[in-house]
Parts: structure tokens; C-alpha cells; sequence
């Protein structure tokens, strides 16, 4: 050992030709560190997309952009229009529209049948159903002639016993 060396060195000081320990562990440390905190970092931005799963569709796709686009920009105030549109319900216009567009289509079907049947019982009968106005009032009344009864009902007809069909 030289003279003027001190005897005792500390661990971080290494011999010439021997590996760094002190180098190794903060290597291993700051990639575990840059791990954990962009690990957090983009768990914080998912909270709004998270926040927006319990709403509908359209809703939870803006929250994601804007998250997305608040990541890749870095401009928080996307992010912060994100976690506000999370946190408000914007109400489900598209159900009840969707079901009075279904009522729509099934009361369309129905008198698309009505007319279907009405055509049938002209062809049938050689003319149109008869038609008769009311004279009380200003608008036209229009009576069918019933398309099919049945025989029970048309025996209690034809016997004066009131129709119940």
C-alpha cells in the first residue's frame, strides 16, 4: 500500500479493473424510480376514463380523447375538461328517442295492415267497403263493414243479442 494512502476507504471507491457498485444500484434505482412515477403519472391521467365507464358511450369516447390529447400535448386544461365532463351525467337522449321511433314503426305496421286488409276486403267484395257521412257533424264519419266475424258472433248479430267480440 502506498505511504501516503489512507488506510480505510469507503465502499463507493473502487479498485481499478473492479465494477462500480455505488453505479450499478442507482442505475437499478433510477430505472425502478422512472418506473413507479410514470406508472403514477398515467394512472392519474386514466382517472377521468375510469370516472366516465359508468356513463354512457359517447360520453366515456370525448373523456378518453381528451385525456389522450391532454397526454401527448401536456396541456392540463384538456385533462380538467375531461374529469369535469366525467364527473356530469349528461342525460341519454338516444333510449327514448329510439323507443318513440319503434312506437312509430309499430303504429306505421299497424296501419300499414289496416289498409292491407281494407284492400283485400274491396277486392273481395268487388267495390270499396261502404262509407257512410254522418249528418251531424261537419266532419266525414267513415264506417268499415268488418272485414272477418266470426260465425258465433254473426249468429248472435243476426238474433238481436249484443256483440261482445
Amino acid at each position: 500500500m502506498h505511504p501516503v494512502a489512507a488506510e480505510y476507504l469507503p465502499f463507493f471507491i473502487t479498485a481499478p479493473g473492479q465494477s462500480d457498485v455505488l453505479f450499478n444500484g442507482m442505475a437499478i434505482f433510477m430505472l425502478a424510480i422512472i418506473l413507479v412515477v410514470g406508472n403514477l403519472y398515467f394512472q392519474l391521467h386514466a382517472i377521468p376514463e375510469r370516472m366516465a365507464h359508468r356513463t354512457n358511450v359517447v360520453q366515456m369516447q370525448v373523456v378518453a380523447v381528451l385525456a389522450l390529447i391532454s397526454l401527448f400535448t401536456h396541456n392540463h386544461l384538456f385533462w380538467i375538461a375531461g374529469l369535469l365532463l366525467a364527473l356530469v351525467r349528461i342525460p341519454d337522449f338516444s333510449t327514448p328517442m329510439a323507443s318513440i321511433a319503434g312506437s312509430l314503426e309499430k303504429l306505421a305496421g299497424q296501419q300499414a295492415e289496416r289498409t292491407e286488409q281494407l284492400t283485400l276486403a274491396a277486392a273481395t267484395t268487388g267495390g270499396n267497403p261502404p262509407v257512410t257521412a254522418a249528418p251531424s257533424s261537419d266532419r266525414l264519419a267513415v264506417e268499415v263493414a268488418p272485414l272477418a266475424m266470426p260465425e258465433a258472433a254473426q249468429q248472435r248479430q243476426t238474433a238481436g243479442e249484443p256483440s261482445h267480440v
